[in-house]
């Protein structure tokens, strides 16, 4: 995530089933129905379709792994090709260069060392122009507005140009009920230089983004880069598009497009039981009941010195199949050196879920990290003396900050443990 003056932007990973991220072929459809510029293209699953595609639009054409993560172009296939996006000077290269692409994996810097499996490519025409930009449309949840991103340094990892050229990178933030007004376009105008033509005709795409942005209630409309051609118009070469997940029973067609298959395995299984997983960078493994209590957790252990693995959001849902479930996803992570269960009981009493956690944990077996359970709300006493007198190891705490601080603790002193019986823990990727 890039932060800079006060705005946020979800770039290409997103961390979350909080988002519905689309791919690039996806979003170039959303675009059209807009009537934004975009080059000719379709989608292709095998290297015949590529083929077939490459004829119908003639001459040189560029073939797109469509993947969920970013640095495709710097990518390495399984089956040693080079590069997640490749130009083709004709058909019959477009079929050959597409089964070199197809069914192989695609390691990125955002993939992990396994990547991607690639099964359909974007094959869309070249297109001539003069210079890259870089145009979003997003959430400014700083000043509760949206907000309008342009650079005229497109056509790369816009983090870097956050990071090396800040000025570089301009912000315009706008009234979503006003939109789009002739006073906003003026600013972008005079802050970017652009000619009257220019200034007309980026205009005119900023209206129907907004257009879209209203109407599928996006947080994020990326394109990067947006192409400035000699005559002065725009083409959208590559474009990602985020949506809130709450707008999901309102959108039904926009979420129909979710690929559950560029997504966390993991993160898939929980959503099955109920469960909101969002894996993090650290080694302690969280279950919490609601996103509030999840973040504060999460700050309470940055505050004592650890890095939560996980975001685990267990709702109201605390049964024994549920805690299970969470305790099964969080083990598997083998980065995780000891498990907070930290719970808030108001209406389920402390005591029905203290029998969830113990059925959970006896369920198990022997846990192979420490787990320290905080219970806090109704019958919160009796539901710790449940946990104490199972016997399984459960460590009990009803103080946050010291359920917390405990938790710290424990998962470096497990960690240097378990790193001395296995050094490949320490290593261990996400």
């Amino acid at each position: 995530m890039l932060r800079k003056s006060g705005y946020s932007i979800v770039l290409a990973r997103q961390t979350s089933r909080r988002y519905l991220s689309l791919h690039e072929y996806q979003s170039q459809n959303l675009l059209k129905t807009v009537h934004i510029p975009v080059p000719r293209g379709e989608l292709a699953r095998s290297p015949a379709e590529a083929e077939c595609i490459a004829t119908s639009l003639g001459g040189p054409c560029i073939l797109k792994s469509q993947i969920q993560k970013g640095g495709r172009g710097k990518g390495l296939f399984s089956s040693g090709l080079r590069g997640g996006i490749q130009k083709v000077d004709d058909a019959a290269s477009a079929g050959q260069m597409a089964s070199q692409m197809l069914g192989h994996r695609l390691v990125t810097k955002q993939t992990g060392e396994k990547g991607l499996q690639v099964n359909k490519i974007y094959v869309a025409e070249t297109i001539e122009y003069q210079d890259e930009w870089y145009l979003a449309m997003t959430i400014d949840r700083e000043r509760y507005q949206p907000a309008i991103i342009l650079s005229k340094s497109g056509g790369v990892d816009i983090e870097s140009v956050a990071k090396s050229n800040p000025e570089k990178l301009l912000t315009f933030n706008f009234e979503l009920t006003k939109g789009i007004t002739p006073e906003l376009v003026s600013r972008i105008a005079s802050a970017l230089e652009t000619t009257d033509q220019e200034t007309h005709n980026l205009g005119d795409i900023l209206q129907k983004m907004h257009k879209l942005f209203i109407s599928k209630e996006a947080t994020l409309l990326e394109i990067n880069p947006l192409v400035r051609s000699s005559d002065s118009t725009f083409t959208c070469l590559d474009a990602k598009f985020s949506f809130d997940n709450a707008a999901e029973k309102r959108q039904p067609e926009l979420f129909a497009l979710r690929d559950v298959e560029q997504e966390q395995g993991d993160e898939v299984e929980a959503e099955k039981y109920g469960l909101v997983y969002i894996k993090l960078e650290g080694n302690i493994g969280n279950v919490v009941n609601g996103a509030g209590l999840a973040m504060a957790t999460n700050d309470a252990i940055a505050h004592y010195g650890g890095a939560s693995a996980n975001f685990l959001d267990a709702g109201g849902q605390a049964t024994t199949e549920t805690m299970k479930k969470a305790f099964e996803i969080i083990m598997r992570d083998r980065r995780v050196q000891c498990i907070f269960v930290n719970i808030y009981g108001g209406i389920i009493r402390c005591d029905m879920i203290a029998e969830s956690i113990i059925g959970a944990a006896a369920e198990l077996g022997p846990l192979r990290m420490p787990v320290v359970v905080r219970l806090q709300g109704t019958n919160s006493a009796e539901g710790l003396q449940m946990v104490e007198e199972a016997n399984l190891g459960l460590r009990t705490e009803s103080d946050f900050g010291k359920a917390a601080q405990l938790a710290v603790q424990l998962s470096n002193t497990h960690g240097r443990i378990g790193t001395e019986r296995d050094p490949e823990v320490a290593n261990a990727g996400s």
